[in-house]
């Protein structure tokens, strides 16, 4: 249960293990697949195999990471050891060949591969997009909602360059959080908790693998960072805040985006509203990306990376860091004594 407490915007008890739920829906959707294929005849992926993709590993993997998720969520494990989980499930994809192996040269021909550092890689990547997705799971349906968005437009952009395995995989995400957001969008009956919210962000995160694989070019792995901009910059704002102030990263705090709205007035479900929209402008960008070519793209990615900072900025997500150094130096410069200040005008 998820009880009321000074960082909670929920005021009653609430169950948080909503993510067991995606994590089953996920699953009975991949069964009816395989199934299909099995005994239909279905042209899939799962019972012939793709490529050096071993699909019951990955499938392992997640269902690791929802367990982490899970025991986090009743015996709230210590940092190191639901982090720990979280690079053991990772470490269990990677190993199962899904791996980000190579990628396009961006500035000239042929491919940078990355060899053994394809590991270690493919592990920080997934382990970045759980705790993304963690960090921004603080109000009624947000987090859901953005996994929603993103997997939507993610299927749009593999299913027009021919990806079905990803299609696949991002469609069935979606149906698990839409519905799931009928149960969590505010007012919530139910928390996704860690199990939902390192699910999702794993989800995320083997999607756009998958598609960097079929596809090893900059722009398919800028796609997923581009949707995803929103929790990105606010789970750097964060370190980036509490390295500042010498706090450890995984301490809790008041100053994400989501409380910078609710301070700002809005609350709760038009703050959701509010990023939700934010996010699906995002995601019309990456599609756009997706399909087109040379400096257009690179144009494209700075203006949405630049407005979205902007809009950022101006909610104050940065005051903690970097207008609070500004002020430090302007206040410092205007506290500094003046020659009539010293002897009188």
């Amino acid at each position: 249960m998820d009880y009321p407490s000074k960082r909670r915007v929920n005021k009653r008890p609430v169950p948080r293990m909503g993510g067991v739920a995606m994590a089953l829906g996920i699953a009975a959707a991949l069964l009816v697949e395989v199934a299909g294929e099995a005994l239909f005849g279905w042209a899939g992926f799962y019972v012939e195999g793709s490529g050096t993709v071993n699909h019951a590993g990955v499938m392992c993997g997640l269902l690791t990471i929802v367990c982490v998720g899970a025991m986090d969520d009743v015996y709230s494990l210590k940092p190191g050891m639901k982090l720990a989980g979280q690079v053991l499930g990772a470490a269990i994809i990677a190993a199962s060949g899904l791996l980000l192996s190579s990628i396009a040269n961006p500035i000239g021909r042929g491919f940078i591969e990355f060899g053994w550092a394809a590991y270690p890689l493919t592990v920080l990547y997934l382990v970045c997009f759980m705790n993304v997705i963690n960090l921004i799971d603080g109000l009624d349906g947000l987090a859901a909602g953005i996994a929603a968005i993103a997997s939507f437009f993610l299927f749009l952009i593999a299913f027009g360059r021919g990806m079905e395995e990803t299609a696949m995989l991002s469609i069935i995400l979606l149906g698990a959080t839409l519905a799931f957001l009928r149960y969590n969008f505010a007012p919530a009956s139910i928390f996704m908790g860690d199990s939902g919210s390192l699910l999702l962000g794993a989800m995320i995160g083997v999607i756009s693998l998958m598609g960097v694989m079929r596809s090893p070019t900059v722009i398919v792995l800028a796609v997923p960072l581009v949707i995803a901009a929103i929790p990105i910059a606010d789970t750097a704002a964060a370190i980036v805040r509490r390295l500042y102030h010498h706090q450890p990263i995984q301490q809790a705090d008041r100053k994400h985006l989501h409380h910078m709205l609710l301070r700002k007035g809005y609350g709760v479900r038009k703050s959701v509203v509010i990023v939700y929209a934010w996010t699906t402008l995002l995601g019309i960008g990456a599609w756009v990306i997706s399909s087109t070519h040379g400096l257009a793209v690179w144009g494209m990615i700075l203006v949405l990376l630049v407005g979205s900072f902007l809009i950022l900025w101006k909610l104050g997500i940065f005051d903690q860091v970097l207008r609070h150094h500004y002020h430090g130096r302007h206040t410092r410069r205007e506290d500094k004594p003046t020659w009539y200040g010293k002897h009188g005008r």
